[in-house]
């Protein structure tokens, strides 16, 4: 690593982004994992929108890629379709 101001400000602040970027990352996978235990067809309705938002804004981020938000939120809806 080089010695000047600069470079070791953006070290920082890429270590702060990146774990900023996990925390958001495995938030939404557990809310997914929950989504996908949960039995109750009413309570996976509620749950539904909260994680498709979740998963379009690691999108909007760049912390997935947005093919593969839509893979994602296409399984979650057609296992609500499925549930139905």
């Amino acid at each position: 690593m080089a010695n000047h101001a600069a470079t070791k400000k953006d070290v920082r602040q890429a270590t702060k982004r990146r774990d900023r970027n996990r925390y958001y990352g495995k938030t939404t996978r557990n809310a997914i994992r929950e989504l996908k235990a949960g039995t109750d067809k009413k309570a996976y309705d509620e749950q539904l929108p909260n994680v498709i938002s979740q998963i379009d804004k690691l999108a909007k981020r760049g912390i997935i890629h947005k093919n593969k938000a839509a893979n994602l939120k296409s399984k979650l809806a057609k296992r609500t379709h499925a549930a139905a």
